[in-house]
């Protein structure tokens, strides 16, 4: 009750303060003509009163800065106007820093719901830089001016940061600045008329201003990258230019990009070339499910007309055809084909020895730049029991040949039910067990609603808000709800997320820093802490995705060979991902629980794939098409489609928001009828109807009236 009190008396006096500097014009004073108009009163002033002089205009400085009201800009060219060059930089120093910790306490104290709701984006970027860098971020922050001074000023009063510690570092952080700005304010008081502004010591100062920046970025770097690369020798010539460890998407990508630029380089890869989305997880998941619709689609005879389909088949044909299915595609992703495009394809385990230096095979080879690319492995949970249940993951499903009869999947992500829903086609009474809520929990609501009611029509038996507690033998003890719920198995999958592969091959040893989640941290330029290592993939994160993989393998490609010349921040603006089950379920970009999460406003439009003629006739007349916009506009943020093809049908809504054409475009083009992807354009069309200028259709309405008498 007390501090609730304090708020409300400490609100009351800044809304006062800035009514009283409203009411009295107060802002005016803080104007660089009323500064050239009173120079010599004020000079006046001073000299009869100085130490008046000096307190007034500090308080005033203090109040201006701990308010953020504007106007700073100009009292610093004041004080460089008044006081001279050392005494201005002495009292605009100790004030600045005294009204940014007042702002800074004023944020903690008061403003804390206010600014992490109207800043949150800035604030997320600023709370990962500290949690990286600690107290440096914030000296960097103050010496290069990325983010508004009156902003910093409040975010650190959300961060857990000692008071005197933001005092110390923000007066040491802006005195150069200070100077600089001090001494321009020196300079151009010296100014009597026009022929002076081409006198080069203001013109020296002037561009000191532009430059400050540039140049306390460029010492920062240099302090950044000698503290990091400090304990270790670099080479005085190099083996190659890049040196990729870990032949998934994102080596693989990498290592062509670079080879395709004539740079030499080494891919080096210990198990299989393709990783795991070519030989546990994208395509033979694809493939089992394929052959799982055909049986399914052979059950559904009845649908298209035909009293019944006789179907025999054996699970392990079935899985001998998901080999060969690897094995068809794996010349794409070989060795063969990575040494003809000109990369060194090296078999071996590699290990990091310094930020130069990859030992692989008992020989060391240097490089200019390394790309981390080892992806990531299915995350094992420790629950009590585990080592009795004889598990399976996505890495060794594909070594089943015996169609399990009770089939435990453990995860409700794009993994578990796709799997579910695979194994339940070719006959496996299957449980699955997921500790939210709901499904795809990434999704919103109603998809994971419409996939669910889809898996148990199917026979999929779905247990959300099961929490996991102990294994037996042959059996999972659940928490639900306050009690015990028992789950009979014969098999068990665990699919509940994955692992970033970043242990033995010298990454903790040379120290690059990893996340809390144990992927590697990277910047937006992807590299880590040390600037000639990048990473990509599912060890970087934040999407475990091979397209995306492949995505930032570009960046750590070009941005390391040619860096030095303009690096490439990587985008994550328009990120499509999709889950292979019938129906399929697609998004690119946000969706609603994202928009809410981040608070960002939309409106939503929706259209119901039941209506649509192709779907109709195809027997797969379900699922829906929606988009957000932003209000007022028909740009797209994101798109959701739960259907038939609904990853095929996305593409249309990927290539909109990538360049920058929104609903009106797709509206006014041409498809194809009939076709599913007219969904797109009768969602374009609902859009578009919401939207209808009403006293336009009434005016021509009555014009068609009128034109009928």
């Amino acid at each position: 009750m007390k501090k609730n009190i304090s708020k409300i008396l400490l609100l009351l006096i800044i809304v006062t303060a800035f009514l009283c500097a409203k009411y009295f014009n107060l802002t005016h004073y803080l104007t660089l003509d009323f500064l050239k108009e009173n120079k010599e009163l004020l000079d006046d002033f001073y000299a009869q009163n100085s130490l008046r002089t000096i307190i007034i205009y500090s308080i005033t400085y203090i109040l201006a800065t701990a308010l953020s009201i504007p106007g700073a800009l100009i009292l610093t060219l004041a004080g460089g106007a008044i006081f001279g060059l050392v005494k201005g930089t002495i009292i605009i120093s100790f004030a600045s820093t005294i009204g940014a910790t007042l702002s800074f306490a004023m944020a903690r104290f008061l403003l804390r719901d206010f600014v992490q709701r109207k800043f949150n984006k800035t604030l997320k970027v600023i709370n990962q830089g500290i949690e990286r860098d600690g107290h440096f971020y914030l000296l960097t922050l103050r010496l290069i001016p990325a983010f508004p001074f009156f902003l910093i000023n409040l975010a650190m009063g959300l961060t857990k940061i000692k008071m005197t510690t933001y005092f110390l570092i923000s007066q040491a952080g802006m005195l150069l600045g200070t100077i600089v700005y001090v001494n321009a304010g020196v300079q151009l008081s010296k100014l009597d008329s026009v022929s002076g502004i081409l006198n080069s010591k203001l013109i020296l100062s002037f561009s000191l201003l532009a430059i400050f920046p540039l140049i306390a970025k460029k010492i920062i770097t240099i302090y950044k990258t000698r503290r990091v690369y400090g304990p270790f020798k670099r080479p005085k010539s190099y083996d190659y230019n890049m040196i990729t460890i870990g032949a998934g998407a994102g080596g693989l990508v990498t290592s062509y990009i670079g080879a395709t630029v004539n740079a030499k380089v080494a891919l080096i890869e210990q198990g299989k070339m393709g990783g795991d989305c070519l030989n546990t997880g994208c395509v033979p998941s694809k493939a089992l499910i394929k052959s799982a619709s055909v049986i399914h689609h052979a059950k559904r005879a009845n649908d298209f007309g035909i009293k019944e389909i006789k179907v025999e088949f054996n699970f392990k044909d079935v899985m001998d055809r998901v080999k060969s299915i690897i094995k068809k595609i794996e010349p794409h992703d070989s060795i063969e084909r990575y040494t003809q495009l000109g990369v060194d394809c090296i078999t071996g385990k590699a290990n990091i020895i310094s930020p130069w230096e990859v030992e692989v095979n008992g020989r060391i080879l240097t490089t200019r730049n390394i790309t981390i690319a080892t992806g990531a492995r299915p995350f094992v949970p420790p629950i009590k029991g585990i080592e009795l249940a004889h598990i399976r993951t996505s890495d060794n499903i594909w070594e089943l040949e015996k169609l399990p009869k009770d089939l435990l999947i453990l995860g409700g992500g794009p993994i578990g039910v796709e799997l579910a829903q695979a194994f339940s086609r070719l006959g496996s009474k299957v449980t699955l067990v997921e500790m939210s809520q709901t499904l795809l929990s990434k999704e919103d609501s109603d998809v994971s609603i419409a996939l669910q009611e889809r898996l148990s029509k199917e026979g999929v038996n779905i247990l959300t808000g099961h929490r996991a507690k102990e294994f037996k033998p042959m059996s999972l003890i659940c928490e639900y709800q306050g009690q015990d719920v028992e789950v009979q198995f014969t098999d068990v999958l665990i699919a509940i997320g994955r692992k970033a592969n970043t242990n033995g091959f010298g990454l903790k040893e040379i120290g690059v820093k990893l996340r809390k989640n144990g992927t590697i941290e990277t910047n937006e330029f992807l590299q880590t802490n040390f600037p000639n290592i990048f990473a990509c993939g599912d060890v970087a994160g934040p999407f475990q995705l091979t397209h995306t993989a492949a995505h930032q393998a570009w960046y750590c490609a070009v941005n390391g060979l040619f860096g030095r010349f303009k690096k490439f921040k990587v985008d994550y603006s328009v990120i499509p991902w999709a889950t292979y089950t019938d129906p399929e379920v697609a998004t690119v970009g946000k969706n609603e629980k994202m928009c809410i999460e981040e608070e960002i406003a939309y409106e939503i439009t929706k259209y119901n794939i039941d209506d649509l003629d192709r779907a109709i006739a195809d027997s797969e007349d379900y699922g829906f098409v929606k988009v957000l916009t932003i209000p007022g506009s028909d740009k797209i943020l994101g798109a959701t489609i739960i259907g038939n093809h609904a990853s095929d049908l996305l593409l249309e809504f990927i290539s909109a928001m990538k360049n920058n054409y929104g609903l009106n475009k797709i509206l006014g083009t041409i498809h194809m009828y009939p076709t599913m992807g007219e969904a797109n354009k009768y969602l374009a069309g609902a859009w578009k109807s919401e939207r209808k200028p009403k006293k336009l259709l009434e005016f021509v309405r009555k014009y068609h009236s009128w034109q009928r008498k």
